[in-house]
Order: C-alpha cells, then structure tokens, then sequence
C-alpha cells in the first residue's frame, strides 16, 4: 500500500571496492495517517473492536448484532471530519507493522466507564496501540508515538493521557500500567486497577535509550488481537 506519509529508511553499511563504504536501503518504513482507506490495514480483530469508540451497552450490542465493524468506521469518518487525524499506521516494506489510535475524551465514550475518568480538559487520550510480531524491537514503537506527539504539539495539545491496568495480565484493549510509568507517563489519579496516567508530549518527542527499550515492550504487550470486554 502506498501513501503519504513520514518515511525513514534502515541503513546497511558494508565495505566496498577501494575501502569506500557502500550504503544500502534494508527496509523502507513508513507512518501514515489512518483513514477509512487504510482501516482495512489494522489486524482483522482491530478492525471491528469498538471497545473505546462506543459506551460499554452500545459496544456489547455492536458486537452481538455483527454490526461493530460499521460502527468503526463511522466512528473513524466522524472524527477525521470533525477533529482531524486519529491515529497512525507504520509500514515496513509496504507491510502493516503497527499502529495507535488516540482522541479527544469528548470522541471515546468508554472512557467515560473508568473509575479515573475523566481525561483531563488539556489532554488528548491514548485509547490503544500495537507493534505487531515479528516487527519488535526495531525501534516502531518510538516513532509511532513520537509522531503522535509532533502531532499534538502542533494542534496546541499539551498532554496524551492513558487508562492503564494495574492487574495486568493478557493482552486487551487497556495497557498495562507498568509499562505506561515506564516509558515516562506519570500517574495523575492512582486506583488500585484503573489508574490514569499522563504524559506531557514535548517529552515524549526526545524519548532516547532506555525509553525506546520500554516502549517496544508497552506496544508489544498488545501483541494479541483485542476482544471488546467489560470492565
């Protein structure tokens, strides 16, 4: 799938003739905006999940009417159209290899169902995000979500905030919050399942070293396709 988008390259260096160095592309990555286009990209699963795009009733009927599919991408249309971008897909060599989603609270009604709730006024919400097997590791994490950032920075957002689950233990639709403190959130509201925790974007934007390592393990931690699930 091609598409506009912020590119970066993995470079290969290996001697050539005459001791100059020969450079060579190993992988094109690519980071795109999500849109009705590119839905079709997210895991099968993802594509239907609406377990942050409508409240808990709505969502159980969705899925049981086989109607949760549509409600994503309606979901999806109205936010481009009244807020703008969403969310972001990264590809390697034309590959799907991750992605996030994020909104203003106003746009994700089960957040609404947390006991930590609400987001703060100042703040945008991280609902989920993925760095798909097999793509670990080669530093995905990081740029999805420094994109997101330079994003935000843009549009005047000062913060991403995140429900995170302090019982952790399977991969669903809410990150662990474990993972969350350790790639920089902080927590704004603790609870002993459910805290919220913030991150001020212009931090996220110089996120180096260690932090890249704790972000490849929070977005891979999401490696199973998410079911919707009450709370």
């Amino acid at each position: 799938m091609k598409g506009p988008g912020f590119t970066w390259n993995s470079r290969h260096v290996r001697p050539g003739p005459f001791g100059m160095a020969v450079y060579s592309v190993v992988m094109g990555r690519r980071l795109v905006p999500i849109t009705l286009d590119s839905l079709s990209d997210l895991p099968v699963t993802c594509r239907s999940c609406v377990f942050w795009e409508l409240d808990p009733v709505s969502g159980e009927a969705a899925v049981t009417g086989g109607t949760a599919e549509d409600e994503k991408e309606s979901w999806i249309s109205g936010v481009l159209l009244d807020w703008g971008s969403c969310g972001r897909i990264a590809y390697v060599d034309d590959v799907p290899a991750g992605f996030v989603l994020y909104a203003p609270p106003a746009y994700v009604p089960r957040s609404l169902a947390f006991p930590t709730s609400p987001i703060s006024p100042d703040a945008v919400q991280l609902m989920t995000s993925m760095v798909l097997p097999g793509f670990q590791g080669q530093g995905i994490g990081r740029a999805l979500v420094q994109t997101v950032a330079k994003d935000l920075v843009r549009r005047g957002v000062k913060a991403i905030e995140a429900f995170g689950d302090a019982r952790w233990q399977q991969a669903g639709c809410v990150l662990p919050a474990d993972h969350l403190l350790a790639v920089g959130f902080k927590t704004v509201r603790p609870h002993p399942r459910y805290p919220r925790l913030r991150l001020e974007v212009r931090s996220a934007i110089s996120w180096k070293g260690e932090m890249e390592v704790a972000l490849e393990r929070l977005l891979g931690a999401v490696q199973k396709e998410p079911t919707l699930r009450p709370l």
